[in-house]
């Protein structure tokens, strides 16, 4: 029987709690997505700027929410995970029918599927102290009819 060393049951763990934030994120329950990170952790919406950094546990959930209030059917596909040290880089696609203006975008009924690229930083305990986000955003907004 073979064992697994430190190292690998250490990125199957991160990569655990990757698939636990998604489907909390497919379940719209904000408050489980936020308590898989430490209190101070920090995520970064990168095609928002500076705008689009901020707390995990305030910033990032106020936005998870306004996505979920927006986009009542949101959800997402995770299609890889890969694991390096503290990182675990995952490609998701996300989508759903707009229902609420959103973030400038007025609401027409459509739907968007956008690529994503989820980047997380785990500390010693396997909690996500950092998240970046990536996104097509001029895609996003054009399938929106913005």
């Amino acid at each position: 029987m073979e064992t697994l060393n430190k190292t690998s049951l250490t990125e199957q763990t991160r990569k655990g709690a990757c698939l636990a934030f998604f489907s909390a994120y497919q379940d719209m329950d904000t408050a489980r997505m936020i308590q898989l990170a430490t209190p101070d952790a920090t995520v970064h919406f990168q095609p928002m700027g500076d705008d689009g950094k901020g707390s995990f546990w305030e910033f990032g959930k106020g936005v998870w929410q306004l996505l979920m209030d927006c986009f009542p059917n949101l959800d997402n596909t995770v299609d890889s995970l890969t694991a390096d040290g503290d990182t675990v880089t995952a490609h998701v696609t996300i989508f759903g029918t707009q229902a609420q203006d959103f973030l400038g975008i007025t609401n027409k009924g459509l739907h968007f599927n956008s690529d994503h690229v989820f980047v997380f930083h785990f500390d010693e305990a396997d909690r996500i102290t950092n998240l970046d986000i990536t996104w097509d955003h001029a895609s996003f907004s054009k399938q929106l009819g913005a």
